[in-house]
């Protein structure tokens, strides 16, 4: 089984990603080359990129006049949904406004009306200082929306054996295991599981001023059709809709379905 899932893996990935560093800027760059031209993978940030808009836009009651911030843009285009948004990275890149790590926020106390982090926890080395950070840079009434691997059963078989600079540990007993020169790899992508759901009640101890207020499993076709931003597109550029509207009728089912999930996370206001 081993021996099959590993040549699949290597039919799948994309060759523009062989021999480049994932924690390496240029991995970055190669990624943005990718998302130009698969326009289902675009259609899935897209997706995501709403649905961090819209979470803001109905949980978030902080001032409009606050700024909001997307940590760990990398290589994707938010300000083409959302231009007001400032996007960061961990490392310089051309299409990043700033340099800044979630654990170590430039920004002022009760500063900003929304924070966005997609698939951006698992990479965090140290989540404690991020939710630190975040209770200190928040608004009252504001908060953060993170999209992150999912929990449920398919998540967990292919996320354990999708990637190999990735692990997928749901026992882990650590909240974080790997280094702060390791923005890509050495993650557990079973993260927002381990700490907002199996450890839901230490979280709420030592951060109480945080809440979480949403949970919602999504996205599953488009996402394995799509391939991402590592494996290579598995459906013709003309069933983008079709693979769309599948998903969408799937919906009912996303609890078992599901590869990724949204959570919302709010500064309470007193």
């Amino acid at each position: 089984m081993s021996a099959l899932t590993d040549g699949l893996r290597r039919l799948l990935s994309e060759p523009a990603l062989n021999n480049v560093d994932p924690d390496s800027p240029e991995f970055t760059l190669a990624h943005r080359r990718i998302l130009e031209t698969k326009p289902l993978t675009r259609a899935v940030f897209t997706d995501f990129y709403r649905r961090c808009c819209s979470a803001d836009e109905r949980y978030f009651g902080a001032s409009r006049s606050h700024a909001r911030v997307e940590l760990g843009s990398g290589a994707g285009f938010m300000k083409e949904v959302a231009p007001d948004v400032y996007t960061s990275d961990v490392k310089f890149l051309p299409f990043v406004d700033l340099v800044a790590r979630g654990e170590e926020l430039p920004f002022a106390d009760s500063s900003l009306r929304a924070v966005y982090a997609i698939n951006v926890l698992h990479h965090v080395s140290d989540p404690r200082s991020l939710f630190r950070e975040l209770t200190r840079v928040l608004a009252p009434g504001g908060g953060v929306v993170m999209i992150e691997p999912y929990y449920g059963p398919v998540a967990r078989f292919l996320f354990q054996r999708l990637f190999t600079s990735e692990a997928y540990e749901p026992h882990a007993r650590e909240w974080s295991e790997h280094g702060r020169d390791q923005p890509a790899s050495g993650a557990n992508q079973a993260l927002s599981y381990v700490i907002l759901r199996r450890d839901r009640a230490r979280w709420e101890r030592e951060f109480p001023q945080l809440e979480l207020v949403l949970d919602q499993p999504h996205t599953h076709l488009s996402y394995v059709a799509s391939g991402g931003v590592n494996f290579r597109q598995l459906v013709p550029n003309g069933m983008v809709n079709a693979v769309s509207r599948l998903e969408r009728l799937l919906a009912p089912i996303d609890r078992w379905l599901a590869l990724q999930h949204t959570l919302v996370v709010r500064r309470r206001t007193a």
